[in-house]
């Protein structure tokens, strides 16, 4: 048995570049950053946040969504699964890169009013079928905690 799960929830790095291919096939793609935070060690030292850089990639009905939705600076949910793959450059050198193929995502925050632009629901997936809902509650109560 195998598991390739990701999960990231981050801040959107740049606008998606979005293409159509044949038979009007939707392709999204997108920087996303996530952050650990900083922190002071029991000795003084200062370790500063490290941010870390992730590509996304969406297809079909998702990518849609994002074209629509996702902006720089949104903060989104990513669940999907790690794909490398590589091409030959110009100088004939094998070049890779390492892709987060997205199954579901969610935007979170606040809805942002962008000047007369279509306004992104709080959470939107088009991955699940309308039924399954969402996997967070939109109640802030802590007794909601898990744990």
């Amino acid at each position: 048995m195998s598991v390739n799960k990701v999960i990231l929830i981050g801040n959107v790095g740049k606008n998606p570049d979005v293409r159509y291919l044949e038979n009007n096939v939707c392709v999204a793609s997108f920087t996303l950053a996530t952050t650990e935070r900083g922190y002071k060690t029991q000795n003084g030292t200062e370790i500063p946040p490290k941010t870390e850089w992730h590509n996304i990639v969406l297809w079909r009905g998702l990518a849609e969504v994002a074209e629509k939705y996702v902006r720089k600076g949104m903060q989104v949910y990513i669940e999907g699964k790690l794909r490398t793959r590589s091409w030959e450059d110009q100088n004939k050198i094998r070049r890779y890169t390492t892709e987060i193929y997205a199954d579901n995502m969610e935007l979170l925050g606040k809805r942002q009013d962008n000047a007369g632009e279509n306004i992104a629901p709080a959470a939107a997936t088009s991955a699940l079928p309308p039924e399954t809902g969402t996997p967070f509650s939109t109640n802030n109560s802590d007794d909601d905690l898990p744990f």
